[in-house]
C-alpha cells in the first residue's frame, strides 16, 4: 500500500511556515525521524493554557489530530509540558513542535478531534 503522506520534516516545515505567516511563533523542540517520525504539537495561548495534539488514523483511514484534553492532559501549560517531557523520553524519533499564539490556533490542515 502506498503511503501518500509527506515526509515528516517537510510536513513540519509547512506547519511552521503557516504559523509564522499568521503572526504566531512556532518552534521545533525536538527533531525526530525525517521521513516517518510521529509529531506532538503543543499549542500555547501565552496566558498559561495549552493543548497537546497528536496524530491518529480515524476509522476511514484518514489522518486526524486528537486533542488530549479528554485524556486529562491539560489545559494548564505545566501539565502539557510534563506530558511533552514524558513523550520525548519515550520516543527519540518524535517531533515536538510548540506553537505560541494568543488565540490558541493550531494551524493544522488536518481535522482536530477530542477523543
Amino acid at each position: 500500500m502506498f503511503d501518500e503522506r509527506l515526509p515528516t520534516d517537510l510536513w513540519v516545515a509547512a506547519l511552521l511556515r503557516r504559523a509564522q505567516i499568521a503572526g504566531a511563533s512556532a518552534f521545533v523542540l525536538q527533531k525526530g525521524d525525517a521521513h516517518r517520525g510521529d509529531v506532538l504539537i503543543k499549542c500555547a495561548d501565552l496566558q498559561g493554557q495549552a493543548r497537546a495534539l497528536v496524530p491518529r488514523t480515524n476509522i476511514e483511514g484518514e489522518r486526524v489530530f486528537v486533542d488530549l484534553i479528554e485524556q486529562g492532559v491539560g489545559p494548564l501549560e505545566p501539565e502539557i509540558d510534563a506530558y511533552v517531557n514524558r513523550a520525548r523520553a519515550r520516543d527519540s524519533d518524535l517531533w515536538v513542535i510548540e506553537i505560541e499564539d494568543r488565540d490558541g490556533r493550531d494551524f493544522l490542515t488536518e481535522p482536530v478531534a477530542k477523543q
